[in-house]
């Protein structure tokens, strides 16, 4: 038998439990469709900064994650080499960080949409779209019985990630499209001690990174340019370990530490998806996708949420025009991510910054108001093209001449 939903929400984690959650508290009957079962884990960067920290309080869920016990991250550490810029990532509103294993994260998601009123699925295969012309207006797909199954919903959500199934069958037309840069891979290690820090650390065409997350553990990530993955993919450990041996005093404490974990890692492309079209809407790495090294896709899928469930309820609750929320939709993300992406890609080649660059990073450092907005242009806080415009970089400089006369 075929029920109908006003939203079926396929892919149930950082980006599609939100917007289950939030559709469903808003009285919509929705249906939450995954292929995984949970706890379950996923290749991930982890990290939810301020902002994202900040729209978890706002859904009533940061108390749950604290209660987990993932350590709060309030300083973000960038070794140059020569010097190392620290500062605070967020605002007094919501001040630091967390990098929760996603075992964790993701069940905690998926346990609000269902209190929210959401119907969960798991271990459900979506096989195809249902259309009517060109309308998308449910699915086909089968539980691990194999039991075929068709449910039709007013909109269907692609939260599936950068692999989606819903994109494969749509084919949205994608732009701003960058080749993968950069190859990175990651493990979890005990008796690591990172006093709440995420640090950073920044070599000529190399790239590493520290933060602690649950149960005593801290990630580690190393990353080379996508040019070397073929070459080095037969001894990730090896490479891996002669890039953290570019900090001597950081290869020193890991050579204390002990190694929890196989090795997981990617490279992946950069794009933007057109997020929807008749009857379909995409959120998350689904619909736009970029290097992890500014580790922004969790923080980026709860905005989607946010936005998207917004504009869907524009739509099924006041009749606004589907084109015409959904295109408000697809500008205010462009708007807001298009800045990182472009900072993150740039990041992602792992090619020394250039000389200017180099001064402004000289002049930052010893001027900790600066320093804190640096890290916040990482942190996604605020914008990259805002830190980095003519005006505020001049303004660094000028202080930093000031200083040494």
């Amino acid at each position: 038998m075929s029920h109908t939903f006003d939203a079926i929400v396929v892919g149930a984690r950082c980006a599609g439990s939100p917007t289950a959650m939030l559709l469903a508290r808003r009285g919509y009957r929705v249906l939450l469709l995954d292929r995984a079962h949970f706890p379950s884990d996923t290749v991930s960067t982890h990290v939810v900064h301020p902002l994202g920290v900040a729209a978890l309080a706002r859904w009533g869920l940061l108390e749950r994650l604290q209660a987990t016990g993932c350590p709060p991250v309030a300083t973000y550490a960038y070794d140059f080499g020569p010097f190392t810029l620290a500062g605070s990532p967020g605002t007094a509103e919501s001040p630091v960080a967390y990098c929760p294993r996603r075992t964790v994260l993701d069940k905690l998601l998926v346990d609000a949409a269902v209190e929210a009123g959401a119907e969960l699925r798991e271990g459900f295969l979506v096989d195809e779209l249902v259309l009517e012309g060109e309308r998308v207006v449910g699915v086909k797909g089968h539980d691990r019985s194999g039991t075929p199954v068709t449910e039709r919903a007013s909109i269907v959500i692609g939260a599936d990630g950068r692999h989606s199934r819903l994109a494969a069958a749509l084919r949205p037309p994608t732009y701003n499209e960058k080749p993968p840069l950069l190859a990175a891979y990651y493990t979890y290690w005990s008796n690591l001690p990172m006093d709440g820090r995420f640090e950073t650390w920044i070599r000529p065409h190399r790239g590493f990174a520290a933060v602690p997350t649950h149960d005593g553990l801290t990630l580690v990530i190393a990353g080379w340019p996508h040019a070397e993955m073929d070459a080095n993919k037969d001894d990730i450990e090896g490479h891996y370990l002669e890039t953290l041996a570019l900090s001597p005093a950081f290869a020193e404490r890991v050579h204390g530490a002990r190694r929890e974990a196989r090795f997981f890692g990617a490279s992946v492309p950069n794009w933007f998806r057109k997020p929807f079209g008749p009857g379909w809407a995409l959120v998350g790495d689904a619909g736009y996708n970029k290097d992890p090294i500014t580790a922004q896709g969790i923080t980026n899928a709860f905005h989607d949420a946010e936005r998207c469930a917004q504009a869907v309820d524009e739509v099924l609750g006041a009749g606004r025009p589907f084109d015409e929320a959904m295109g408000d939709y697809q500008q205010a993300r462009d708007r807001n991510a298009l800045p990182m992406y472009e900072f993150t890609c740039e990041l992602a080649t792992l090619e020394p910054p250039p000389q200017p660059m180099q001064e402004l990073f000289r002049a930052i450092h010893g001027n900790q108001a600066a320093t804190d907005d640096f890290v916040r242009a990482n942190a996604g806080t605020i914008s990259p093209a805002a830190f980095f415009a003519p005006a505020n970089v001049g303004a660094i400089m000028a202080a930093a001449q000031a200083t040494r006369h």
